[in-house]
């Protein structure tokens, strides 16, 4: 057995509950399976056989950067995608590259499933990022260039006449001056902090004794990141300030200016076991996430060097860590300068909204029959009048729901209020510790505890990331359960640019588990699953039994496939497994948006698995699973990817379809997935992506036309 611990070996699973056995045998010539039982991988698994997590995640980057320079995308879409990879970017420094560097400063000497150590791993990020960056600054400064393309101009100061200069500076005096802070830096000012992903501005400040230095920070959030002229055109806000600093620092010369900034490790750590007050406990985290240690420096290509040395010692940074750049920094904050024109991007859609109710109201629609919803395509409206439709039922009960990501839509928070005002048992499980949401999570929990919800925060050491809603009703034959399933949050934002699966029913076995689950989660009640896989309990083995199954059908000549869709597979356990589908013949066929650690065709190895990327208009987010299961296919939906830390440290849910109609539309939009060309990529065994082709309608064009319509 391996001693590595990120190698999960775990003895051969009990069959799970409810999965359907293989199918019996459909001629009397099937092959029968050997009595003798076929040879396990290598184990461990050499290095070779996978691919490193971080560099897959900058491949996937990569392909969204070619979404920005796709000439067929309007020049205001191609700016989104430089925000996007912007944003992507920050992230990765703040949570994978931050968390390389703790590993590095402990001493961790464990090797990534790929074979590197730490300090490897960060050498060839570096090496990989300065790339990338390079690239993703000379492909903005191109879009910026097209957008006047679409009437939409960015212009510099000395492009201005006078009186636009005029008018600027009295915009600046009256909106931006009376929010800046210069900060001087000299014996009696020590070297300001410089809070995470800010913008700044570095001033040479003329003075007898010689230059000085000192720090103006734009205010990008309390402002926008740009300022509209008279004329319609737009000037980046640190290019206006850049051109007002005598007004900032009056009766001192400003020599020159140069933009930087800073991106600091954000990710945190707390004992959830000595944790009296959890709520507490995160805001105290997100207060000292604001003071973590630097990562990234990110300066203007024309900064001196002296500067550049003073700035990379007083933020005690190794040269490595230091990106000169040409072009905006902080690209991820003109998202809102491609928002205020949308119109001019790709053509509005306007998804299909379907017809819940009926004759009677949604929960007579949902005893009569299942209903799956296909996001963006398909309206999140449906999910969130079930939830109103309960809030406002007299007959309800109960309503009990796990929220991860809300968003800002305050309906399902009004939702949930309403419910509970009306003294309905209302139960809401808040995930506190979702990355980044911490603070509006902290403030939808404070609310619906003010509205008379009872809140709570899962169990120590777990994230909840479960998308799951129970509604238990009062009906003539007694209380029935209504039950809401998801692969996507209640998000109705990125429910409209989140592709996702909602399984709306009323199936008693499924009802009866998610009780189980809840009970479970605000009891700590033992629990037992008929229907759903929950991680981190059953589902590692449950869907080891199930690839299982398709490796004996395989060897039997039965019919056998795999077909996965996912965010992300990096869990060795679960690549270990499809490593031994493929040498056992089973077709392996998997559509991972993100990252990808599996190496797919090599012989020997991996030779019937094939991996796909999309990347489009929407963002690629659906969970299904899909077995072939001897000519009677199970397809499964839910909240989990194929990583480690979904299947170990996270409370997922993944569940059957039950509907054969249902069956058949998630079978059809995979194939439709495989078959797309112009949104789909292609990873090879070298670990790199191939565009299948440049031209024709994608997969996601295809869906909004059978879906709902484009607006001319």
């Amino acid at each position: 057995m391996s001693s590595d611990p990120l190698v999960q070996k775990t003895p051969r699973p009990r069959k799970p509950r409810a999965l359907a056995e293989p199918a019996p045998a459909a001629t009397p010539l099937e092959v029968q399976p050997p009595e003798a039982p076929q040879p396990r991988l290598e184990d461990p698994l050499p290095p070779s056989a996978f691919l490193n997590r971080e560099m897959s995640w900058l491949e996937f980057n990569q392909r969204v950067l070619w979404e920005a320079q796709n000439p067929r995308n309007p020049p205001v879409e191609r700016l989104k995608f430089c925000a996007i990879v912007g944003s992507n970017l920050d992230e990765f420094f703040m949570v994978r590259v931050a968390g390389i560097h703790r590993q590095i400063a402990a001493g961790v000497s464990v090797l990534t499933p790929d074979g590197l150590l730490p300090q490897q791993g960060l050498e060839q990020i570096r090496e990989r990022t300065r790339a990338m960056m390079n690239e993703a600054q000379l492909t903005l400064r191109e879009v910026m260039a097209a957008l006047p393309e679409q009437g939409v101009n960015v212009v510099r100061y000395e492009e201005l006449s006078l009186l636009e200069r005029n008018h600027l500076r009295e915009t600046y005096l009256r909106e931006i001056h009376p929010v800046l802070t210069p900060l001087a830096v000299d014996p009696s000012h020590p070297f300001p902090y410089i809070s995470n992903l800010s913008l700044n501005l570095a001033v040479i400040l003329e003075d007898e004794e010689g230059p000085e230095f000192a720090r103006v920070k734009v205010p990008v959030g309390v402002l926008p990141r740009t300022v509209t002229l008279p004329s319609g055109a737009h000037m980046l806000l640190e290019d206006v300030i850049a051109a007002h600093l005598p007004e900032l620092f009056r009766g001192r010369e400003v020599q020159a200016s140069y933009p930087f900034r800073v991106t600091r490790n954000t990710d945190y750590e707390f004992d959830e076991d000595e944790a009296e007050d959890l709520l507490a406990t995160i805001e105290d985290g997100l207060r000292r996430r604001r003071f973590g240690a630097v990562v990234r420096l990110e300066v203007s290509r024309d900064m001196p060097a002296g500067l550049l040395e003073e700035l990379r010692t007083r933020l005690h940074l190794a040269e490595p860590d230091v990106f000169e750049l040409d072009g905006p920094l902080g690209s991820a904050d003109l998202m809102g300068l491609a928002l205020a024109h949308e119109h001019l991007g790709f053509p509005p859609f306007a998804p299909h909204v379907p017809d819940l109710e009926g004759d009677e109201d949604i929960f007579c629609t949902l005893r009569t029959r299942d209903v799956l919803l296909h996001h963006p395509y398909e309206s999140f409206e449906a999910v969130l009048n079930l939830i109103e439709a309960a809030a406002a039922d007299p007959e309800v009960l109960t309503i009990k729901q796990t929220l991860y990501r809300t968003g800002g839509d305050p309906r399902l928070l009004r939702a949930l209020e309403t419910a509970a005002e009306a003294g309905k048992q209302v139960v809401a499980l808040v995930e506190l510790k979702a990355r980044f949401d911490e603070q509006r999570n902290i403030r939808w929990a404070r609310m619906l505890e003010r509205a008379g919800v009872h809140v709570v925060y899962g169990i120590a050491g777990l994230k909840t990331h479960a998308k799951v809603t129970l509604i238990v009703r009062r009906e003539p034959g007694g209380l029935r359960r209504y039950v809401h399933v998801g692969t996507g949050n209640y998000n109705p934002r990125t429910a409209r640019l989140y592709t996702d699966f909602s399984l709306l029913t009323a199936d008693p076995q499924v009802g009866e588990d998610v009780s189980e689950l809840f009970n479970h989660l605000t009891g700590y009640a033992e629990a037992e699953y008929g229907r759903i896989l929950v991680a981190p309990y059953t589902m590692r083995e449950d869907f080891y039994a199930l690839i299982e199954r398709e490796i004996g059908n395989a060897r039997a000549g039965r019919p056998s496939g795999i077909t996965a869709k996912m965010n992300s597979l990096t869990d060795p356990g679960m690549i270990a497994e499809l490593y031994r589908a493929s040498q056992a013949g089973v077709p392996v066929r998997l559509i991972i948006r993100g990252v990808c650690c599996l190496r797919p065709g090599v012989e020997g190895l991996s030779e019937n698995i094939t991996v796909r990327s999309q990347v489009g208009r929407f963002l690629e987010h659906a969970r299904v699973y899909a077995f072939e299961n001897g000519g009677d296919p199970e397809i499964f939906i839910g909240s989990a990817d194929w990583m480690s830390r979904n299947l170990n440290r996270r409370v997922e849910v993944v569940t059957s379809v039950q509907d054969s109609q249902h069956r058949a539309y998630l079978r059809e939009i995979l194939e439709l997935q495989l078959e797309d060309a112009p949104g789909a990529w292609q990873l090879g065994p070298d670990g790199k992506y191939r565009r299948m082709a440049e031209e024709g309608i994608s997969a996601q064009e295809r869906l909004m036309l059978r879906h709902g319509h484009l607006i001319e």
